[in-house]
Formats: structure tokens, sequence, C-alpha cells
């Protein structure tokens, strides 16, 4: 049964969309039945008796019955059969649950696999109350759609309705939902639109999903503006709607939007955003999108009243980038465009670095200046799944910098008005890696995922045995947090830095949002320091191994709210601050 199709969804009743098909029957409960073609290459039969959680399968002129592709559950893999979901069933604990505003989150990245031993929706409750002491506001999943085997970062799901089996399924990750809102914790969830991998992908068998038209790293283009794109784009839409609705998600991530190619007048996600609009309305309820892309088009959260797409918010890899690079001296690949403090002050007050400006690079003018724009429509971040895991060993930013230098990054981003984002374990710089990790079945595609991960990198100087195999359980196993690590030096020390700053943010209400023109930033290449005024805060940053005086411009505060280290000394004009230090004061 296509049982995400929004209000169509009965105990009995099965369609599928296959409008090349000649001949099309749904199997299950040890029947086999014919269906009817409707309009638009629709199919529609109901199988008698069935029962309220029955498998089944769709059998396209008479080959291989396959998974339905909006099938809700995969109990036994991306292979298996379907099996029907009544959403009606659950009992929700929170019916009027409310969302904090996007502007006043602090959000917490996390892979289900990884964050705890069980890898389990029902494990990841028990550690809720950790995030909820730290002062989290929402929780974002890494993706959960059914992808195949057991091990995985969740971005080659292929069953896009489907919450991974593994994880728990359905009515586990119902839980989850339901213990972060009986917490005050909104749950955002990343969805991955642009590809979908080999392994288990079996729509193109029903129709056009894809299109030669474009490529994409991954392959085959999703078909968005092609003959018979209405349809993907329903099904993407009602994917959409299906998480935000029925499991009571507060807001998606939509992974690497400049992959969704799109010519269409109205652009899908353009259609998006109205859509999930409309929903929010109809159930009282603040839903949120929010769009990785390289692009640096601040189109993607302008308001579609003035021709953007009206998302809610950017993930800010410049910021990201900016920041890196003058933290750990990295200027290989994209870090090449970074580096210097300036760099850092310019996202602060821009948003973009890249705002039409020429990139070494890309070797070429890139992206757009997002003027007029609110720091709460842009994501900043000190780490996450990707700028840790597609590193060749997985190594978070605690084993590449010094502690006072990882405690000024987290002072930058937590103070900065951009929306700042977590990714688990930072918050006490966990000494386990995030590495790539996967559980392809078929020996041939794990064989050749494990070599190209690894030659990959050996162009950069890695020798081949130096990167981890990705299909090597141990891999995944390596990636796990140790939440024995939190009352040990020196992640006691850090977990209490991020505590505090956190803390700091969420009781000022300067330190959320605000316009990014009116950032005063000013900072000294040279002597390597970097001051930010917010409101009655300054942010006085030393990133040299010497000593440094940074100016306070004239009439700020004085008093020292927090520091990373005991001795600064503020006198009229200047804060003494220690190497590689920060410090914040206010009233």
């Amino acid at each position: 049964m296509s049982a995400g199709r929004e209000n169509r969804e009965t105990a009995r009743a099965f369609e599928v969309w296959a409008p090349t098909a000649r001949a099309v029957q749904v199997e299950g409960g040890g029947e086999r039945v014919p269906m009817m073609r409707n309009d638009g290459g629709w199919w529609r039969a109901a199988l008698p008796e069935a029962r309220a959680e029955v498998e089944y399968r769709f059998v396209l002129d008479g080959g291989a019955p396959l998974p339905d592709p909006r099938s809700p559950s995969q109990p036994l893999g991306v292979h298996g059969p379907s099996r029907v979901v009544d959403h009606g069933a659950f009992r929700w604990s929170n019916q009027r649950w409310q969302a904090p505003p996007l502007a006043n989150a602090v959000i917490y990245e996390l892979h289900i696999g990884t964050f705890t031993g069980e890898g389990t929706f029902d494990a990841a409750i028990d550690r809720l109350d950790h995030l909820v002491d730290l002062g989290i506001t929402h929780l974002e999943l890494m993706p959960v759609a059914e992808f195949p085997g057991l091990r995985g970062w969740g971005y080659d799901g292929v069953d896009l309705y489907a919450p991974h089996h593994g994880y728990g399924g359905p009515e586990a990750l119902k839980r989850l939902v339901d213990a972060c809102h009986a917490r005050g914790l909104a749950v955002l969830l990343d969805v991955v639109y642009n590809h979908l991998r080999p392994a288990g992908n079996y729509l193109a068998r029903f129709g056009p999903y894809f299109t030669d038209r474009y490529r994409t790293p991954w392959g085959k283009a999703v078909n968005l503006d092609g003959a018979d794109s209405d349809e993907v784009r329903r099904f993407l839409c009602d994917n959409a709607l299906m998480w935000l609705r029925d499991y009571r998600i507060d807001g998606l991530r939509i992974d690497a939007v400049h992959a969704l190619f799109d010519q269409s007048a109205v652009p899908f996600l353009e259609q998006l955003a109205a859509e999930v609009d409309e929903l929010g309305a109809r159930l009282g309820r603040h839903l949120v999108l929010i769009a990785e892309s390289d692009l640096n088009d601040p189109r993607a959260v302008r308001p579609r009243s003035t021709g953007g797409y009206g998302l809610d918010a950017l993930w800010n890899e410049d910021f990201h980038h900016a920041l890196h690079a003058v933290l750990t001296g990295e200027r290989a690949g994209y870090y090449v465009d970074f580096g210097a403090l300036g760099d850092v002050a310019t996202a602060l007050r821009e948003g973009f670095v890249y705002g039409a400006r020429y990139s070494v690079y890309r070797r070429r003018r890139h992206g757009r200046r997002a003027v007029g724009l609110d720091g709460d429509r842009f994501v900043g971040f000190l780490q996450n799944h990707d700028q840790v895991g597609n590193r060749p060993r997985g190594e978070r930013l605690s084993q590449l910098v010094s502690p006072g230098r990882l405690k000024i990054g987290a002072a930058l981003v937590l103070t900065s008005p951009f929306v700042p984002m977590l990714f688990h374990g930072e918050e006490w710089g966990a000494g386990t890696p995030f590495q790539y990790f996967t559980d392809h079945e078929d020996p041939e595609l794990g064989r050749a995922v494990s070599d190209g991960r690894r030659r990959e990198f050996t162009s950069f100087g890695q020798t081949f045995e130096d990167v981890p195999d990705p299909q090597a359980p141990e891999t995944f196993q390596r990636s796990k947090l140790d939440w024995t690590e939190l009352g040990r030096e020196p992640h006691a020390g850090i977990l209490d830095w991020y505590r505090q700053l956190i803390h700091l943010r969420l009781s000022r209400a300067e330190l959320s949002g605000g316009r990014l023109d009116l950032l005063p930033t000013l900072c000294d290449e040279k002597e390597q320091w970097l001051r930010v005024d917010r409101g009655a805060f300054t942010i006085a940053c030393n990133l040299s191994a010497a000593p440094r005086a940074v100016p306070l411009a004239p009439h700020r505060p004085q008093r020292v709210v927090l520091a990373s280290t005991p001795d600064v000394t503020v006198a009229a004009e200047t804060v003494e601050l220690l190497p590689e230090s920060v410090a914040i004061l206010g009233r």
C-alpha cells in the first residue's frame, strides 16, 4: 500500500504509481490480486481479509515481487516485503506540542547508530536528559530512512518513507519524538531527496523517477522537471509531509539542495516550502525547513513573495570553513579559499564569505551577497557529520587543535548571530572518531565502496592502510560515543565550557539572531586577535601564541562574564588575554 500518500491510508487498500507497466498485482497474506489502472498511471486494488500490519509487495508485468516505493516499513530490510503501518494507533502524550522558534534554537546533530552503544531510537531516549541539561533545544537526526544493511550514515537510503528497521522502525521513532517533546526538545530530521544509491533502489522499475538530463556525484539526477515529473515531485513532497504529520517531526534539513537540478518556473524547493507552510497552518504547528547548499545563494531563504523559495535557514559552510582554517591552519581542498581572520569576521558580518567574490578553489566568482538577512537565516557550526566524517580517519576538531583554540571556536559559534549547531560528542571533546561506515550486503558493491574510499584519500598523501575500511564492523564500532568520558578531564572541562556558553546564549536575547549588517567586528591579522560586539557583550579572542591586548570599543562593558582562562585583565581601553584564549565581557 502506498501508505505514505496523504488521505489514502487504510488497512486493505493498496495503490502504486507505475505509468509504464502493462499489468500490476499486489501480493500479500498469501494472495496475489490484480490491480486496476486509473488516471495518471496509478494502480489500485484491495486485499481481502488483510491484517492491519500485513506484509505486501507489488508485481510488475509478471516480474519478481518488489517493495512499495512508498513503503512505510521494511522490517526485513531494503529487499524484503513492505509492511502496513497504522499511524493512528500510536498514542502521543503531548497533543499540543509546539517547537521553540528557530531563532532561539541550539541544535544538536546526532547519528542514531553511534550515539549510544545500542544504536537504536529507544536507546537514544536514555540520553535526552543530558541534552536538556546542556541547554539543547532542537535534536537533529541524521537520515533514518531505510538503507542497505545495518550500518550506515543514512545518506544512501532507498525506502524514503520507512524508518530504518535496525534503529527500531516506525513505532520506536515515534517513541523517541514523543520523549523529546515531553522534555521540551524539538526534533529535526535530515532527508535526502537529491539521489538514491543503487542497492535496494527499485524506483526506476516503477516509473521515471530519474533522468539522464543531469548528473550528480552519485549518478542520475532525480527527475524534477522532465516528463512525468509531477508525480516524482508529489512523491518527495508527500514524504516530507509524512514525517511532519505522522511522526510529528518539527522540521527537516534537506541534504545538498545544489544537486536538485530543476529549471521549473516553480522550483521543487519552493513548492515544498509552500506545502509545508500549508500543513503547519492546518496543524497549528511551527514547521521549519533548513537546506544544505554550496551555492551561497540567499534566494533559498528569501520570502516567496520576493522571488525566494521561502525556506527557513541555510547551513553556513563558509562560516565553518573560515573558522576551521583559522583554528587548524589547514589549507587543502576548499580550505585554500580561507585562512584569514578577516574571513571569520566577514562571515559573522555578512553570512557568506563568498558573496560574488573570486574563489581560488573554484577558479571563478562564487555566491551572492546575503544583503538584508538576519543571522537566524543561517545555521553555524564548528563541526558536523561531513566535516568530521569525511576526513580520512574521522578526527574531531578536539583531536586537531589545542583545548584553548577549541574553546575559542565554541565561543564564536555559540555567541554568533547564527543558529548554533553541535555535532554529537562535540560538547565534551569526544575522543572517539566519527568515520565513514557502510554495510553493503553485495560483496562486489562493498568492495568497490571500500576501494573507492581509500583511493580518494591516497591522492592526498594517505596510505591505503591508513584509511579505515568502511565495510569493516570495527570502523562502525570505533565511531560509537564513549559516554564514560564525560566525568574525566579534559572532557569534563570542555563540557562545562559548552554548558556555560549555551546557558549564556539562551539567557540573553541579544545573543540570538539579529541583523548581520549591524554586527561590529574588528581583527588584526598580524597580532591574531578578533573582537566581536554583540549587543551588551564583547567577545575578545586571542589566537596567537603570545599574550595580546585586544582594544575595546568606546563605552563597552568591562565586566568579565565568561573566560576560557582565569587571568583576564580589563583596562579602560583594552582587555589583556593569555595565548589561545577567549573572554566574553558584558554587563
